[in-house]
């Protein structure tokens, strides 16, 4: 049948197309779908910004480390920028942390905010409310966009401010910088006076020497005299009656004779005594505490991997006083290799030239000290394998050529009228307690030795010690041979043979004199210490892990003490934290005589341990610079 226009025929009204109106509304809901992914992709560009934030934090956190690293450089006066840095660093960690915080809180809030959009999307769907929920949308999203423009803005403004405060903290880190190096150049001034002033003193000792060598002569002439004049009161006396008068004239020249050689053996104990004052002051200009350093020689038999360090002597050779060592090569973040240079400064060095007999008579005017009855210590510092026992207990090293020198000093002081009485003790730290090192090796570890100290008399005493009386210079080489059989040693990564306690040789001097009833009571103290060395480098376990921790903590102990001493003002020293200060504490304080003697290691393999070591000897001569000044202006 076919229809025309002129058909009468009603056409029929269409039916609701139901697929259609789907189709539809899955239109729409795939343009919503799209809006969302594309909210999604911008709060995703959103945090991509605030990881770039993050990490230009983490460009300042690498620039602050940098600034840590150039700071740590410095001399130790500017602890007080480090503490100011550190404030800093610790501001920046707060903030940085806030910041990590409010981003967490504001992405709980978007997500939270996007599954209550998600639920309204969800119900007006349902409502066929489609328009009304695209603006609420829009709206959502502005606003969205609104909030996060706000905080970006506002952590680009909290960066700004923190590099603000970073540049300001560089530039005052500067001016701190400066003022520290005028305080340098004026302690160099006052040091240059100080040496001075000992100049003077040197040169006044001198001529009182040449005045007791006068004086010696004198009494050997008025000796020679009086025997002359006794022949002839013996020839006069086997004469006749005719000689009476001359004989009374002789006995009466003998008389005078007599008497001025009695004024001139006075003359001599007292400047026998003057120089005894003068001798202190002297060694009191030098510095109570006083470092000095030791450069080991490469070893004939060392190995290709053990390639020497370059180490370098700024000033005189025969006067050395500051040493150079050039750092391993280090690689920046941009491939330029570097090389970084240390120097140090002491009161001597020593290069690898030298022998223990240039080094001996640096310290013998200490030794001396110790005869004229003050308390002497004398230490051997740095790793395993510089050289420390050889430089003290080797045959023509410190501790037998101490003893030789006090002998023949005491020799000398008998015609004055002195006589002494010498003991030496040996013991060894080891794990915290002390051992007798001159006893019998069974005993070790059963025999108990106490620390005992006389508050009245600043004396100290070791309660089963063995002290062995020495007649003769020669004795010492057998206590040394006893001594060395008894002490702790093992291998370790850093040495076949390492020392894993520290030896102390107590050498106590008595003296008294018969004619002016003067006394001296001194003691020398020569201590071995254990080698300073890292655990990653000796790689110790077990028993030599515990003598390691046990060997740091008692020279860090060590290094506390002296710093303690050098503040001065009557502080608290805190020489019971270890085994070792507390049995020297009476040959540390006071008007005691210190010295330490750093020795390093010029292999390259050792480079890291012999920077530990310099570092922690040039804190100790910082704290003699800062003694010998107060000593100064007491003096002046």
């Amino acid at each position: 049948m076919f229809l025309s226009r002129s058909s009468n025929v009603t056409a029929p009204v269409p039916a609701f197309d139901v697929d259609d109106r789907f189709e539809k509304v899955e239109s729409q809901y795939a343009q919503l779908r799209g809006m969302i992914e594309r909210s999604n992709t911008e709060r995703n560009d959103m945090e991509e910004r605030l990881s770039l934030q993050k990490v230009r934090l983490n460009e300042l956190e690498m620039i602050r480390t940098q600034l840590s690293a150039s700071n740590n450089t410095l001399h130790s006066e500017l602890e007080d920028a480090k503490v100011k840095l550190s404030t800093t660093t610790m501001a920046l960690d707060d903030a940085r942390r806030k910041h990590t915080y409010e981003v967490d809180d504001l992405r709980r809030k978007h997500r939270h905010d996007h599954d209550d959009l998600k639920d309204a999307h969800r119900k007006e769907m349902e409502s066929s409310l489609r328009q009304a929920h695209r603006e609420e949308l829009t709206e959502v999203e502005r606003r969205l966009k609104a909030e996060l423009d706000d905080e970006r803005s506002r952590r680009i403004q909290e960066v700004q401010e923190v590099s603000t405060r970073l540049e300001l903290h560089r530039q005052n880190t500067g001016l701190d910088i400066e003022q520290k190096d005028r305080e340098n150049d004026q302690l160099r001034k006052e040091l240059a006076q100080a040496h001075a002033d000992f100049d003077r003193q040197k040169e006044l000792n001198a001529s009182l020497k040449h005045s007791l060598s006068e004086a010696h002569a004198n009494n050997l002439s008025l000796e020679t005299s009086n025997k002359a004049m006794k022949a002839k009161i013996d020839f006069l006396e086997s004469d006749n009656q005719a000689q009476s008068q001359a004989f009374a004239d002789l006995h009466k020249r003998m008389q005078e004779a007599i008497e001025a050689a009695e004024v001139a053996n006075a003359k001599l104990r007292a400047e026998e005594t003057l120089r005894r004052k003068l001798h202190n002051q002297v060694q009191e200009l030098k510095g109570n505490i006083r470092v000095f350093c030791r450069v080991r020689p490469t070893l004939p038999s060392a190995t290709e991997e053990e390639l020497p360090a370059k180490i370098d002597f700024p000033d005189s050779i025969e006067d050395a006083k500051e040493v150079a060592i050039q750092g391993p090569e280090q690689k920046s973040a941009l491939g330029k290799v570097t090389t970084s240079t240390h120097n140090f400064s002491f009161d001597r060095v020593f290069g690898p030239n030298s022998e223990n007999a240039a080094v001996f008579e640096e310290i013998s005017q200490l030794v001396q000290s110790a005869l004229d009855g003050y308390n002497v210590c004398i230490f051997c510092y740095g790793q395993t394998g510089s050289g420390k026992t050889f430089t003290m207990t080797s045959p023509d090293g410190m501790i037998p050529r101490a003893v030789s020198q006090i002998y023949a000093s005491a020799q000398a002081l008998e015609e004055k009228g002195w006589r002494y009485c010498m003991a030496g003790s040996f013991v060894e730290v080891y794990n915290e307690d002390l051992n007798d090192l001159l006893g019998e090796p069974g005993e070790l570890d059963r025999k108990k030795i106490e620390i005992r100290h006389d508050t009245d008399k600043k004396r100290t005493e070791l309660k089963g010690a063995e002290s062995v009386v020495l007649d003769s210079a020669d004795r010492v080489h057998e206590l040394l041979a006893r001594a060395s059989k008894n002490r702790s040693v093992a291998a370790t990564k850093a040495n076949e043979r390492s020392s894993r306690s520290h030896s102390v040789f107590i050498l106590k001097l008595i003296g008294e004199n018969s004619i002016t009833g003067e006394t001296s009571t001194g003691t020398l103290n020569l201590v071995d210490l254990a080698g300073s060395e890292r655990l990653a480098h000796s790689q110790a376990t077990g028993d030599r892990l515990k003598e390691t921790q046990n060997i740091n903590k008692s020279l860090s102990c060590l290094g506390d003490v002296i710093g303690a001493l050098g503040q001065g003002g009557g502080g608290h020293v805190p020489y019971r934290n270890s085994k070792l200060t507390y049995l020297l504490q009476y040959s540390l304080s006071g008007q005691s005589k210190t010295l330490m003697f750093v020795m390093i290691s010029p292999l390259q393999a050792h480079l890291s341990e012999t920077l530990t070591s310099l570092k922690f000897a040039t804190k100790v001569h910082n704290t003699h610079i800062g003694t010998a000044k107060k000593q100064t202006r007491v003096k002046d």
